[in-house]
């Protein structure tokens, strides 16, 4: 059972390693896609420099880790 819970947990930081490196529009739309698919509305994505303050949460990282994507809802 462990081995399985660190399989897990090593293929997660694999993906999110794999999402760091592509461009910021092409995953801010997948990530946008997603949100509509699950019927959310009325929500933001921003692409901003990684670090800088913002209002929301950081849903990706894109660029190489440059620069981050924030979800803002309203």
């Amino acid at each position: 059972m462990k081995k399985f819970i660190l399989a897990v947990g090593l293929l997660s930081l694999a993906g999110g390693a794999l999402a760091a490196g592509k461009p910021c529009e092409e995953l801010k739309s997948e990530i946008a896609a997603k949100l509509d698919a699950k019927g959310v509305s009325g929500y933001s994505l921003e692409v901003v420099d990684k670090g800088a303050a913002a209002d929301g949460k950081v849903v990706g990282t894109c660029e190489g880790g440059a620069k981050e994507i924030v979800y803002k809802r309203g």
